[in-house]
């Protein structure tokens, strides 16, 4: 126990085991909460179970509290993915990004729930169709050419109709500077890269729901 969290540490370090990491992953989520101002830590009991847990300080942005993306809050039997395609389909969504492997990634994952989706190789191109279409979601990637997501993003919050759209970031970095950055340009959320469906899914229903209910 009192070396679950050190760098480079394994319950099994043997030559001959099947299953096994770097031994970083607990080092890191207590490292990251810790820079959010919390506690990772585990309690366990032999025959019984472990319980790993951590804590974290979730501050508001500008006034704006972050999402509670939890599904089972609406409804424990079904899945955010689920819920999203009972309750959302047809919603249109501006994907900001100038990968095309990723615009593919989010293009398909969007696609599935049955949401209509434009993309945008950069974020003037973003903003032109922003002007053009009404939109009820934005990603927007953080770093692209011509104009980055959140210079976009400023834009966006000045134009009528968009000053209450959920825009989120997609981006590689998770460091606290960041998020601020995000949050002071007048996002509502980011989701780190690469994108793992079930958080993307939890955050957009959070979001979404959230919205209708205002």
């Amino acid at each position: 126990m009192a070396r679950l969290f050190r760098n480079f540490e394994q319950a099994d370090n043997s030559t001959t085991r099947k299953f096994g990491g770097s031994g970083l992953g607990l080092a890191i989520t207590k490292h990251l909460a810790k820079m959010m101002g919390g506690e990772a830590g585990a309690d366990s009991e032999p025959g019984k179970g472990s319980t790993f847990w951590f804590t974290a300080n979730f501050d508001c942005a500008q006034g704006v509290p972050l999402p509670a993306v939890v599904a089972s809050v609406a409804n424990p039997s079904l899945s955010a993915e689920a819920m999203l395609k009972r309750d959302f389909r047809g919603t249109r969504v501006l994907v900001c990004e100038d990968n095309e492997i990723n615009q593919d990634v989010i293009l398909e994952l969007l696609s599935e729930l049955g949401f209509i989706v434009d993309l945008a190789e950069n974020g003037a191109v973003g903003i032109a169709l922003a002007v053009q279409n009404s939109y009820q979601l934005i990603l927007m990637d953080m770093q692209m050419p011509l104009v980055g997501g959140l210079e976009a993003t400023r834009e966006l919050r000045k134009m009528p109709g968009y000053a209450l759209v959920p825009i989120v970031a997609m981006t590689a970095n998770a460091f606290e500077a960041d998020r601020n950055d995000c949050f002071e340009a007048g996002m509502d959320h980011f989701v780190s890269k690469p994108v793992s469906p079930d958080d993307l899914f939890d955050l957009i229903f959070g979001l979404l729901n959230r919205r209708r209910s205002v």
